[in-house]
């Protein structure tokens, strides 16, 4: 189980071959440098972003001192920092969910300049119903994220959204992006909350239960994480520029999640679930953007001691409970998205009342990756990008 595991683990060598900066294909072997290339760009930014000196110092934790600092968390520590000190490396420990829903609303959801490669993630989950499509839930809590080179440690914080994969973002019917337009991010980590509205993402303070780990443990198994908006979000300045509504958004939003643990290890999970863990690597490697100005190369790696053996990947099914953009505008008719799905039925369907939605018996997985961060890139140079390890680009080898 993700929460449970040991503070140090360790990281074979031959699993570093394979973290996912080495690409099958040559002709794309300019990305294979990239993640040196990009460090000081990353770092230019983040300085310009918040440096002040309660801020940034080197050596020490460079969250606001309003931040609700975490002293204790089940999290595991960061195992890359030192093989990638020029890098922003760290752990996330998530809850990843799919919600199916209509393709229609999809479409209308998605700004219409960005195509949907449904060829995509049918080739990874063939039997997803007709007219569909996946929206990933990522409930999430960023631990010990480093600049080693530097001296650059950040305070640990939680982020929540919905993120929309398998979109062309470039225009070559082939490369998968994956458009992450909101999120709610820990209130006082100014590091986190300017970081993203960089982007142009909408960014909404929250604070969370729990507020240091990626879940809590209920009383009756199950795992319960909720992030909740302190006041009105303040909308990004370029958000309308991805079609989306660049206003603020209702009072007290929040996102809701309650899972229980169906199976254990990467194979169970496609047996306990309608998602092969191929799926989650695919859509959580893709670059990121909200309004396009520049795209996130997150590299999340799942082939580490961190997900393996004890620590395994857990196959988790449960509810999710929302009041969060862009959802509340959504009818109840344009949400519900029961469907067969093989042998049994998928039931991910949506309610709506007062903004607020919700979905059950939706599938997920719950994971901690440890990651290597390139921020800012240009996302047009990123077409052909070769690192999801399936359809949309070529295999990882």
């Amino acid at each position: 189980m993700p929460l449970s595991m040991p503070r140090s683990p360790s990281l074979a060598a031959s699993q570093l071959v394979e973290l996912g900066v080495r690409w099958a294909s040559s002709s794309h072997k300019r990305w294979s440098t990239m993640t040196i290339r990009w460090s000081v760009l990353h770092l230019t930014v983040l300085v310009v972003l918040v440096l002040s000196p309660f801020l940034l110092n080197r050596g020490q934790s460079t969250a606001a001192p309003t931040t609700s600092i975490c002293t204790t968390t089940h999290d595991l520590h960061n195992p890359l920092a030192e093989q990638f000190p020029n890098n922003a490396t760290g752990v996330l420990n998530a809850t990843l969910a799919i919600i199916p829903i209509p393709l229609e609303t999809a479409r209308r959801l998605i700004p219409p300049q960005w195509g949907i490669l449904e060829h995509a993630y049918r080739a990874l989950i063939p039997d997803f119903p007709a007219g569909m499509y996946p929206v990933m839930l990522q409930a999430a809590h960023d631990h010990d994220v480093q600049l080693r080179a530097y001296g650059i440690t950040l305070d640990d914080f939680s982020r929540v959204g919905f993120e929309f994969p398998f979109l062309d973002l470039t225009g070559d019917g082939y490369s998968s992006f994956r458009w992450a337009p909101a999120q709610l991010i820990t209130a006082g980590h100014d590091i986190a909350l300017e970081g993203s509205r960089a982007y142009g993402t909408i960014v909404s303070p929250a604070s969370y239960d729990p507020p240091c780990d990626a879940y809590r443990r209920l009383p009756s198994g199950a795992t319960y994480f909720r992030g909740t908006t302190q006041g009105v979000t303040s909308p990004s300045s370029s958000a309308s520029a991805t079609g989306a509504a660049g206003m603020p958004s209702p009072a007290a939003e929040f996102i809701e999640l309650e899972m229980r643990a169906l199976a254990t290890g990467a194979a169970a999970l496609h047996l306990a679930t309608p998602y092969p863990l191929e799926l989650f690597k695919n859509i959580t490697n893709q670059p990121t953007f909200a309004n396009a100005s520049t795209c996130d190369n997150m590299i999340r790696l799942f082939n580490t001691t961190m997900s393996t053996g004890r620590y395994a990947p857990v196959a988790v099914r449960g509810r999710v409970r929302a009041k969060a953009f862009p959802f509340y505008d959504q009818g109840r008719e344009e949400m519900g998205s029961q469907a067969q799905y093989g042998q049994g039925v998928l039931t991910a369907v949506g309610k709506e009342d007062d903004g607020v939605h919700e979905w059950t018996d939706v599938y997920g997985v719950q994971i901690a990756t440890p990651f290597i961060e390139n921020n800012y890139l240009d996302c047009r140079t990123m077409r052909g990008y070769t690192g999801t390890g399936g359809p949309g680009d070529s295999f990882v080898v």
